[in-house]
């Protein structure tokens, strides 16, 4: 077989496949930058209403501005009634990612005009499908348990309306700001798997719910959106702090790949995962039960001095969900209802001056060959 000399890496590694100016990461330094603000501003001051604006306009939202997109985003959350017609006859039958991709293309039925594609319209359809996917997921989540959905409050943010759909009870004022904080640290990242998978659809110019559920799907791949859920069924599985060590042992001795460590990009600790640290932190002293972080914490000590990886922000996001009372199977909706923020962001910019991607590939088949008769093969 022959190969050509400038061969790609793997999973393209390396390779810039389009300017952007929307996320940027430095993986030596720990940085993430939202439109060039650092994460952990955002984190400390900002809040996910305002990282959505950022994301689709590239700079931050006057007070007016502001208070619109919230006026948007809530008249918005009621989901079409065909769509949760759907979820009634499919939320016993699939599971929470597979319920959100399908109801995800689905809410283009209440798109007057599905095929326009100017900014406008499709700013209007961001604020709606972001607006509804937490309706969406906190709908599934109560009719595969034989509940009736929870219609949404005007009075409570993004983050708070959505806990209290998921459980009926307005959540702590604390617990819903650490939420949001989540979004905000889950919004973007850059050309990852499920972002470039918006934009390649986005790019042949179908619509954006074509887009959404292209990143939807590629989210559900467990190397890429069910990392933290893995985590939590990792700690539910070693169950008490004094089995840590013994469970990593064997597993390692299995050579098993211990999920919610290391990463494609950072060389150091991703500088969400310690926000997300002190969350898990926090949460345990709300829920009074702290064996979750316990057990986080000696697995990543371990983690690090035994193999030298560092965590990821996957790994304390899932204790921190938990302890929110959030099911391990609801993690990657959860990330999605985020997500879509930043897949929407790179759907527009993609638009904004598009052209197909359309990459070639490396040849590693057979020389040049002629045909031969069946009879003589």
């Amino acid at each position: 077989m022959t190969q050509s000399k400038a061969a790609p890496k793997g999973g393209l590694e390396g390779v810039a496949a389009a300017d952007s100016a929307i996320g940027k990461i430095n993986g030596r330094a720990g940085e993430l930058r939202y439109c060039g603000y650092l994460i952990t501003e955002l984190a400390d001051h900002s809040d996910f209403l305002e990282t959505v604006y950022l994301l689709w306009h590239g700079e931050l939202p006057t007070e007016a501005e502001y208070n619109q997109l919230k006026v948007e985003l809530c008249s918005h959350r009621a989901i079409p009634s065909e769509v949760l017609d759907l979820l009634r006859s499919i939320a016993d039958k699939q599971g929470p990612m597979d319920a959100l991709r399908t109801a995800a293309s689905l809410l283009s039925i209440a798109d007057a005009d599905v095929e326009a594609s100017d900014r406008e319209s499709n700013l209007n359809r961001a604020v709606r499908m972001t607006a509804q996917f937490p309706t969406i997921v906190a709908a599934y989540d109560r009719l595969r348990e034989g509940k009736e959905p929870i219609e949404s409050r005007s009075d409570l943010d993004h983050a708070a309306n959505f806990l209290y759909m998921l459980t009926g009870e307005e959540p702590d004022v604390e617990v819903a700001k650490m939420l949001d904080v989540c979004l905000v640290l889950h919004a973007e990242h850059g050309f990852n798997a499920s972002t470039f998978a918006g934009r390649v659809t986005a790019a042949t110019l179908s619509d954006m719910y074509s887009a959404i559920c292209s990143a939807v799907g590629t989210l559900k791949g467990p190397l890429h959106g069910g990392a933290n859920t893995a985590v939590m069924q990792t700690l539910l599985a070693i169950g008490s702090e004094d089995k840590v060590e013994s469970y990593l042992d064997e597993a390692l001795a299995r050579k098993d790949k211990i999920m919610g460590f290391g990463h494609r990009v950072y060389k150091v600790v991703d500088p969400r995962a310690i926000i997300l640290r002190t969350f898990s932190q926090r949460m345990a002293e709300i829920s009074g039960e702290s064996k979750w972080f316990n057990m986080s914490v000696k697995l990543e000590e371990l983690m690090k001095s035994r193999k030298g990886i560092d965590m990821n922000v996957d790994f304390y996001s899932a204790s921190t969900y938990y302890s929110m009372g959030i099911k391990p199977d609801l993690f990657t909706t959860v990330f999605a209802v985020s997500r879509i923020s930043g897949w929407i962001a790179h759907i527009l910019e993609q638009l904004a001056n598009n052209r197909l991607i359309r990459p070639r590939s490396n040849w590693v088949g057979p020389d040049p060959r002629g045909y031969v008769a069946i009879d003589q093969r």
